[in-house]
């Protein structure tokens, strides 16, 4: 199948699905947007919200529609590497046998992330970025595709860990939930508190989903757009001569070159389920806020007066 044919289908199946899942959750567009890119592409997600904003079922619900095997892990300050990766144990006759994990699956609800020590949160580095597990010595390739996505509680910060930053920046998109519209509130409570149960049908398969992400791997781009995106990461950078006022004055840290990649991925996948068979400098501001606000770390300055990581992204935009 060509190319070309192959984007008009995506575009199609991904409306689709986005119909699908909105059989079940109201509103977030914006946090069902990112999601399903991230998973074009490949990446994992971060969703951070209050509770009560369907995080967890936008996670389940969407696993259902691409027709992917799910699991969660609720992660709670005793849970051990062991509780996620799987364990040795001796058989009948005496001899080691590996039993797996929660994480041999294609998606996993890390489920209150910070609330876990840092052990456990290691735990997820090497399956997020090599895609395989290391248990006592011996390798396991995990299930393709593979994806994580957390939820983050951003009030209760009583007995959480913040996540390390090597970890966060393993996260593709950082999406904030927001609270429905009076609207979409009326709407949700219309749809949960009676007999109705909607059911999901799934649209992909597993094996469609790698060659969607292979597909998105094939866009091209144009230099200016690539320039574009890792100019955008430089200027987010405090110490580089790129950096405006506004970066100098209230930022500590600016986002590496994970984010470049990330942004130019991410603008594909952008522009594919648009129908552009090559993204523009549009499609990497379209997708450059939740690429870059967990990548950057603002100063007690920036804390004071006020300003988010949003609005600095803003004003490099």
């Amino acid at each position: 199948m060509s190319d070309v044919k192959a984007v008009k289908d995506l575009v199609y199946k991904y409306k689709a699905l986005k119909d699908e899942i909105g059989k079940v959750i109201i509103g977030q567009q914006e946090a069902v947007n990112f999601t399903l890119l991230s998973i074009l592409c490949g990446g994992h997600s971060l969703l951070i919200g209050v509770p009560g904003l369907a995080k967890t079922l936008l996670v389940n619900t969407i696993s259902d529609a691409l027709g992917l095997h799910f699991k969660r892990i609720q992660f709670t300050p005793d849970l051990m590497p062991s509780d996620i990766l799987g364990s040795e144990i001796l058989d009948e006759n005496r001899h080691f046998k590996f039993i797996k994990g929660p994480i041999f699956s294609n998606i996993i609800l890390a489920d209150e992330i910070n609330r876990t020590p840092p052990k456990t949160q290691a735990a997820l580095l090497e399956a997020m970025q090599e895609r395989s597990v290391t248990v006592s010595g011996h390798h396991y390739k995990l299930d393709l595709p593979f994806f994580v996505l957390a939820t983050q509680n951003p009030i209760e910060q009583e007995g959480t860990y913040p996540l390390p930053e090597a970890q966060l920046d393993r996260f593709m998109f950082s999406i904030n939930l927001e609270y429905p519209t009076f609207e979409e509130e009326v709407q949700v409570v219309k749809n949960t508190t009676g007999n109705l149960g909607n059911t999901i049908n799934s649209l992909f398969s597993p094996k469609e989903i790698l060659e969607v992400q292979k597909l998105i791997r094939k866009i091209p781009v144009a230099d200016n757009v690539i320039e574009y995106a890792v100019a955008l990461v430089g200027k987010t950078r405090p110490k580089s001569t790129e950096a405006t006022d506004l970066v100098v004055k209230y930022l500590d840290w600016g986002a590496g070159p994970r984010a470049s990649q990330n942004l130019i991925l991410a603008a594909k996948a952008h522009a594919v389920v648009y129908g552009k068979f090559s993204p523009d400098i549009e499609d990497v501001k379209a997708v450059a806020i939740p690429i870059l606000s967990h990548r950057i770390v603002k100063n007690y300055k920036a804390e004071a007066e006020g300003v988010t990581i949003s609005d600095i992204i803003k004003s490099l935009l």
